[in-house]
């Protein structure tokens, strides 16, 4: 598949979730959403999981640069919804594993899908704080019970750069990074209004839900800088 660049990062130009989940099954490896904070902010050892991997548009401004490039199809797939829609294809087909968020998130997290889909294969999960010895208990736990899709919600670089660390021991896996969908998803948070998903302002609502993430705009207002002066 083609890619584009975004501040030397390659993107996925998918035009869906299903090509999204097609493409990430048949390769593996590790999906990493791409938007405005990210391409931003990331370091070149981000940079190179990024493209050692499946970058693809979580942010609506990913997608505006893609089109700008000529990939005319190229649809919004956040990150957010798509671990879900993994799920409801796999779900009772593959075996999943959840790494992320407080203790009593991923409880109720794996309580709830549980509840949402009966036939779900959950075989481990834990809480997104640990140490070097308690990472390589994961790895080796990953290596006994063979996941197919592994989901790491602990924010962005961290989760990415654990996913490339567990991927060298479990490369038969799928990983996603997942941010903060884990609270979003139990309800202790709520996404933006349809409304401005549409328009591509999710983001500002973010921090409108959430005013404690008002020193992280930065990012967001430098590359809406380099997106409309023609710099991305």
């Amino acid at each position: 598949m083609n890619t584009f660049n975004i501040r030397g990062i390659k993107v996925h130009p998918f035009g869906s979730f299903s090509e999204v989940i097609d493409y990430a099954d048949s390769r593996k490896g590790i999906l990493v959403a791409v938007n405005a904070e990210k391409s931003m902010n990331a370091t070149q050892e981000l940079i190179d999981v990024i493209n050692d991997n499946i970058g693809y548009c979580d942010g609506a401004g990913a997608v505006k640069v893609g089109r700008r490039k000529g990939f005319k199809n190229i649809a919004r797939t956040p990150g957010c919804e798509l671990w879900l829609h993994i799920i409801e294809r796999f779900a009772g087909q593959r075996k999943f594993y959840l790494v992320g968020s407080r203790q009593e998130v991923i409880e109720q997290v794996v309580r709830k899908l549980r509840t949402e889909y009966p036939e779900i294969d959950i075989v481990g999960y834990r809480n997104g704080f640990f140490c070097y010895q308690e990472e390589q208990k994961l790895t080796t736990e990953l290596e006994l019970l063979q996941p197919d899709f592994v989901f790491v919600a602990m924010g962005s670089p961290k989760q990415e750069l654990l996913m490339q660390r567990l991927k060298q021991h479990h490369p038969q896996a799928v990983y996603q990074g997942l941010g903060g969908s884990f609270d979003l998803y139990v309800g202790n948070f709520k996404r933006a209004p349809r409304l401005l998903q549409t328009l591509g302002c999710e983001w500002l609502w973010r921090f409108i839900a959430q005013p404690s993430r008002i020193r992280r705009i930065g990012p967001y207002l430098r590359y809406a800088a380099a997106l409309y002066s023609g710099r991305l």
